[in-house]
């Protein structure tokens, strides 16, 4: 399979699980209307009980007759079983059937879903025995670029177990190290002060010093953070302020080539640093959503417009600078206007934004 007819499949799954996510209340609603289609995107024939088994017959003890949703067969080997649940339901309540599913079957993989959700395992750990943590999970109403390269690995054409297990444990420590740390930045334990006072702080770590010392590491986290992200936005801006001296240059030169002369100078649109630090800003935000080559501007004079595929009817938000307070307006239903100070400040909108270009993409 084509990997950008892959991406833009998945991506139409995305828009679908959005759109069905409150009116679906079975599981047996949630594999038709999500869970199938998921598989049908990664080349699988759901519609051959060969290839893409239901109800697969997984005995586990003296239990006979225990059955696991789906089953899949590649070369007439089982890979994958596949445990699915209603889309409002939270996987962590059903990952102990599938590991008992998994001991009894040569299968390599499985995936614990509730359509919108999906959990990636395998025996990293132990042969044979399903680990307790997925080495990949995917939201498909968050998925990343990265994530999309991974799931990619899984559609039928190029499926080879070799290929996935080789990073399947580097992607599982990289996650779970992620989440250790952004619980403890949000939040920071006694342990975990502890252990940076230790190499900081050179008082009694007594209970009032760690109280004291918490808040000061969610402040740091969140500085660090806001500094990488700064650090992107200003290379995005030096890159668009690049292009657009460069564009200014030719434009010079054409002016000059041509000795037109204005006198109406005081008219022309003058597209300002801080509209181009907003336009740099938006890219940052879409940049694991689409190529942001396609995330373009337009300039007139009462606002800065934010373009998707340099197409005026596919604008995303417009930027308005005044001296009393600016704001963008959004290209949602409501046309809704959010104030900023500064331009990285529309970063707070990112979930917005984001989902104003997937509607439109």
């Amino acid at each position: 399979m084509d990997k950008d007819e892959f991406i833009s499949q998945i991506k139409n799954i995305s828009k679908r699980v959005e759109q069905l996510r409150d009116t679906l209340e079975t599981e047996e609603a949630t594999k038709t209307s999500l869970i199938m289609p998921f598989f049908q995107a990664l080349g699988y024939d759901v519609f051959n009980p060969l290839e893409f088994v239901p109800e697969y017959t997984a005995d586990v003890g003296i239990k006979k007759g225990e059955k696991v949703d789906y089953a899949i067969v590649i070369n007439d080997e089982l890979q994958i079983l596949i445990e699915a649940k209603a889309i409002n339901e939270k996987l962590t309540k059903h990952d102990s059937q599938l590991f008992r599913y998994f001991t009894t079957t040569s299968a390599k993989f499985s995936i614990l879903t509730n359509g919108q959700k999906y959990e990636f395992y395998t025996d990293l750990d132990q042969p044979n025995k399903m680990d307790s943590l997925p080495f990949l999970t995917i939201d498909l109403l968050k998925i990343r670029d990265a994530q999309i390269n991974e799931l990619y690995k899984f559609t039928k054409d190029i499926f080879n177990v070799e290929n996935i297990t080789s990073t399947a444990s580097e992607l599982k420590y990289v996650s779970e190290i992620g989440r250790y740390l952004a619980r403890e930045f949000e939040k920071p334990s006694s342990n975990f002060t502890k252990y940076i006072m230790s190499s900081i702080y050179e008082g009694r770590r007594t209970e009032n010093a760690i109280e004291e010392f918490k808040p000061l590491i969610t402040k740091a986290a969140n500085q660090l953070i806001t500094n990488k992200v700064s650090d992107k936005l200003s290379n995005a801006l030096n890159t668009s302020v690049s292009l657009k001296n460069d564009s200014d240059t030719q434009k010079s030169q054409d002016r000059n080539h041509s000795n037109l002369k204005s006198d109406n100078s005081k008219d022309e649109i003058i597209t300002t640093p801080e509209e181009i630090e907003s336009y740099a800003t938006v890219k940052l935000i879409l940049k694991d959503i689409i190529d942001i080559s396609r995330v373009t501007y337009r300039d007139n004079k009462s606002y800065f417009n934010v373009l998707l595929d340099n197409n005026i009817r596919k604008w995303i938000l417009r930027v308005y600078f005044s001296q009393t307070h600016n704001y963008i307006e959004l290209n949602d239903e409501s046309n809704e206007k959010l104030d900023f100070s500064t331009p990285i400040d529309i970063y707070k909108y990112a979930d917005k934004i984001i989902e104003i270009v997937k509607n439109k993409i």
